[in-house]
């Protein structure tokens, strides 16, 4: 068995190799850490960024000056601002007011979206105007004279008129809605004459260009025939103010009693009333009961059994019992002198008077309880309901 060791021998433990002095992170270090997260982090907003620019979805629908798609007039628009003259978008009939002035040309498409407060504003507005399509309201605000008389279908339309910017443009895609003005100056009639696609009158303020579609002026169609020539000679350099008012905002919601005229709600108190004394002049009266032959004989012995089996079926001893004691009290009210209504305590001591029986036992029998109340002794169960029918029976024979 070895010796323990001493404590000479026990070798101490070596020292750190950085001699226990606290460690300092440098910077080198501190961004090896903390570079992971960062680029995470960073990640995460370059996407977000993204996924917010491509939330945004332009403005599109026939006409809109921003909008690249077929049916849009970015292109147009882009093509007016080189021309030299500035193209204000309005939003509003507000703002195509304020932005508009003796030497502008407002440009107003979409029409059905302006009441006709804003429209007498518009008329009220200097400068000349271009309607393009404009509604019988729009009409009357804007170009007075003018009156739609037919429409085509899409097709190119020849000038055939004085006009300098039909006559400098040609031919275009103006079939559409067909018009006629009254002192005014018509062009691309018709062929069957039933009316023109571009009319033009004068105004108090200026003129007034009615175009009959918005064909000629789309992405799509520009480059056809002279479109693109038509409105930039009407135009000739000065500023447009584009209006394309926004859709109106619902100011409420209704249900569809809401939209129900009261006078229907006024009609309905006469109507209730007749339907009332139909019902009353029609309807059928109860008279007196009358009495049917039965198409068979049943005999009363089966009548009894038939309920007799419903009573046992269901368990039924409480109203078993009481089809017994009705009988019985039925037949012997008459031949005690009392009326059918007489109350209990009346039967119960006349049948007493006669028999000498104890009241309270014949108030059990004849009512199912004694009269300071209690269950009923009779109905218990089935040995109980049979010995009610033998003393009924009992009762009425000393009765007799």
């Amino acid at each position: 068995m070895s010796a323990p060791a001493s404590p000479a021998t026990l070798a101490p433990p070596a020292p750190s190799a950085h001699g226990g002095a606290p460690v300092s992170v440098d910077a080198g270090d501190l961004w090896r850490r903390v570079r992971g997260p960062l680029a995470f982090i960073g990640g995460l907003v370059v996407l977000a960024l993204l996924l917010s620019l491509g939330a945004q979805s332009n403005r599109t629908g026939p006409l809109e000056p921003e909008d690249p798609a077929p049916e849009g007039a970015r292109a147009l628009v882009e093509i007016l601002d080189r021309q030299g003259g500035d193209v204000t978008v309005a939003r509003s009939a507000a703002d195509a007011v304020e932005a508009a002035g003796p030497d502008t040309v407002l440009v107003v498409v979409g029409s059905h979206r302006l009441p006709a407060g804003q429209l007498a504003d518009l008329a009220r507005t200097p400068g000349d105007r271009v309607l393009v399509r404009p509604t019988t309201l729009a009409l009357e605000a804007l170009a007075p004279g003018v009156r739609v008389t037919g429409r085509i279908d899409g097709r190119v339309l020849a000038p055939e008129c004085r006009l300098p910017a039909a006559r400098a443009a040609g031919t275009a895609d103006l079939g559409g809605e067909l018009y006629t003005a009254d002192g005014g100056r018509a062009c691309y009639p018709d062929p069957q004459g039933e009316g023109h696609g571009l009319v033009q009158v004068g105004t108090d303020h200026g003129t007034a260009t009615v175009l009959g579609t918005p064909e000629p002026l789309t992405n799509d169609r520009l480059a056809d025939e002279g479109n693109a020539a038509l409105l930039l000679s009407l135009v000739d350099g000065r500023d447009v103010v584009w209006l394309r008012p926004e859709p109106v905002a619902e100011s409420g919601q209704a249900d569809i009693w809401d939209l129900v005229p009261p006078s229907l709600f006024h009609s309905l108190i006469p109507l209730t009333a007749a339907l009332l004394l139909l019902a009353f002049w029609q309807g059928r009266r109860l008279g007196p009961l009358v009495t049917e032959r039965l198409p068979v004989v049943v005999r009363a012995s089966e009548t009894a059994e038939g309920r007799a089996g419903l009573y046992a079926a269901r368990r039924a001893r409480d109203r078993a019992g009481a089809a017994l004691r009705a009988g019985t009290l039925r037949r012997l009210r008459p031949a005690l002198g009392l009326a059918n209504d007489a109350a209990p305590e009346a039967v119960v001591g006349a049948v007493a008077a006669r028999t000498g029986d104890d009241p309270a036992a014949l108030h059990a029998l004849l009512y199912g309880a004694a009269p300071s109340g209690g269950a009923d002794p009779y109905t218990a169960d089935d040995h109980g309901l049979v010995r009610l029918g033998d003393d009924l029976d009992g009762l009425e024979g000393r009765l007799r």
